[in-house]
């Protein structure tokens, strides 16, 4: 029978072994092994460490996942054009049965709710966000590869209103667009009585608007948009894990990816929302 020194030796060494395959693994994903993912084996030896893990990380969501990524996106459901203003928008299935228990209440009292975006995975944000960089896309009438030269100074404008790829809560199936995409719209008219019903109703099925007015405990992040609503039951698990896995040196891929860090894309933007929508 083995010692438990031989066995401790052992472990050691598969461990360090572990080590070099978790780099290679690393590699393989495009994410860097020293942030946040390590692939070394839980060896179940005696005497080996066990590595600890925080009780508020969720270890079924991988990073690939949260950075809109992943073939889970496959498994979400196709919302009805009844509910949509185009066709083939998807939500996680839960998100899903809610708002349709949300809009039915909705109808009964006059307001109707209409999902513009919905699921959008790292290419589709990616498309979003490199057509504002090189200008194909203009942002408030402008071309900002032409009136933006410094990178960061970009970035920030287009971070107003628009998520860096692999940041946005809209790849997790969670998130949803209503109405209109301007808070003009929800100022005045109908637009306004939408807002007011969203804003008493919406907590009793599950969603919250992430990105309230700054100045009221939210001093980062994107501008106010009173569109967007997620749904908490999933969304505030996945927003732990993104604010504690990712790191900023993960992103990239996309136009103007290096200004990541400078910008703070985790720590202002993901991070950066109504904290109602993590209680």
């Amino acid at each position: 029978m083995l010692t438990r020194s031989l066995l401790t030796v052992i472990a050691t060494l598969l461990i360090l072994s572990g080590c070099g395959e978790a780099q290679q693994s690393a590699k393989m994903l495009n994410l860097p092994a020293q942030d946040g993912y390590t692939g070394i084996p839980v060896i179940a030896v005696a005497e080996a460490a066990t590595p600890a893990t925080p009780d508020n990380i969720h270890p079924q969501q991988s990073i690939p996942f949260l950075m809109g990524q992943s073939a889970q996106e496959k498994q979400f459901v196709t919302i009805d054009e009844r509910y949509a203003s185009r066709k083939d928008m998807t939500l996680q299935a839960e998100v899903y049965d809610a708002f349709k228990k949300m809009h039915k209440a909705a109808e009964k009292d006059g307001i109707q709710l209409v999902i513009k975006s919905a699921t959008r995975n790292f290419d589709y944000q990616k498309q979003i966000w490199d057509g504002k960089w090189t200008g194909a896309r203009k942002v408030e009438g402008k071309d900002l590869s032409k009136t933006i030269s410094n990178p960061v100074q970009r970035a920030l404008k287009i971070l107003e209103n628009s998520s860096m790829p692999g940041s946005s809560r809209h790849h997790w199936g969670t998130d949803i667009d209503l109405n209109a995409f301007t808070n003009d719209y929800f100022s005045s008219g109908k637009g306004k009585q939408e807002y007011a019903w969203l804003q008493a109703n919406a907590a009793r099925f599950g969603f919250c608007q992430p990105y309230t007015r700054k100045g009221d405990g939210r001093d980062s992040g994107y501008n106010e948009e009173r569109w967007h609503w997620t749904y908490m039951p999933l969304s505030k698990p996945y927003t732990v894990d993104a604010i504690q896995l990712l790191k900023n040196n993960m992103f990239r891929d996309f136009k103007g990816a290096e200004t990541a860090a400078s910008v703070g894309i985790v720590e202002n933007y993901v991070a950066g929302i109504n904290k109602q929508c993590l209680q």
